[in-house]
């Protein structure tokens, strides 16, 4: 049997008297898309930095297709194949689109240039090919300060499968973007894990978004792990639905 793309085993990590997480531990499979959800100060936030290399856990492991990872600083990280999108979008305005998608490819492959060599002659047909996945191709010439918000997220995401990831850590993925605009990413982000055979790890706030899209929930309270299973099987929870404070819509109902 295969080992899952990300496993985490009872990571914990204390500040002072918080529990930031206590003992979380769950699996990602390939070709997953995996809700992390929470109230704010869940310990979300501490997980995906401790994945990421950001954080030392104080004690547990994170395991990349079974390699420990725990602790590596977040560049090797990188280049294991973890990608990481962030709640606001992280690119260079002055760039065009195109330019920024070949910088990611530059950097994922940590390559220097001499003097007589320009990084817009790197690698832009493969970056166009990336932004033609994220249906960005046609703003490929825009400079990314003029783009639309929604359109910067996409951007970003371009940029976050330059480095060819295998695990895809996307933190507040539709954050700031109209319902018609969240559905539109996250259709987006199932179907890239599905073709790339990604595993997926997402935080997200809108329900709608979690619980129509994602193929299985983890949820955290307090530092601790409250529910893992099915959409069905955590939409229903009681702990889940008292954490929530019935924010969560029924089964069966639109949100």
């Amino acid at each position: 049997m295969n080992p899952p793309v990300l496993g985490v085993t009872a990571l914990t990590k204390h500040y002072g008297g918080v529990h930031a997480l206590d003992g979380v531990s769950f699996q990602i499979a390939r070709g997953e898309l995996l809700a992390l959800i929470g109230p704010n100060g869940a310990g979300k936030s501490t997980c995906f930095n401790i994945v990421n290399g950001q954080i030392r856990p104080d004690s547990g492991h994170v395991r990349l297709i079974g390699r420990d990872i725990t602790g590596l600083p977040p560049r090797r990280i990188a280049r294991l194949g973890v990608g990481r999108t962030f709640q606001v979008a992280t690119v260079f305005g002055s760039m065009t689109a195109l330019e920024n998608v070949q910088m990611a490819l530059i950097a994922a492959r940590g390559r220097v240039f001499g003097l007589c060599t320009s990084a817009r002659d790197v690698a832009s047909e493969e970056a166009l090919a990336l932004l033609e996945q994220t249906g960005m191709a046609a703003q490929a010439g825009r400079p990314a300060a003029t783009l639309a918000y929604g359109d910067v997220k996409r951007l970003e995401l371009s940029m976050a499968l330059a480095g060819d990831p295998i695990l895809l850590l996307m933190d507040e993925p539709t954050a700031g973007m109209s319902a018609a605009e969240r559905q539109d990413m996250i259709v987006l982000v199932r179907q890239l894990t599905r073709a790339r055979g990604l595993a997926v790890l997402f935080t997200e706030h809108s329900m709608d978004v979690v619980f129509g899209h994602a193929d299985r929930v983890v949820v955290l309270a307090r530092g601790r792990l409250i529910a893992d299973g099915s959409v069905e099987a955590v939409r229903d929870d009681p702990a889940v639905r008292e954490v929530y404070l019935g924010a969560i819509p029924a089964a069966g109902s639109r949100a």
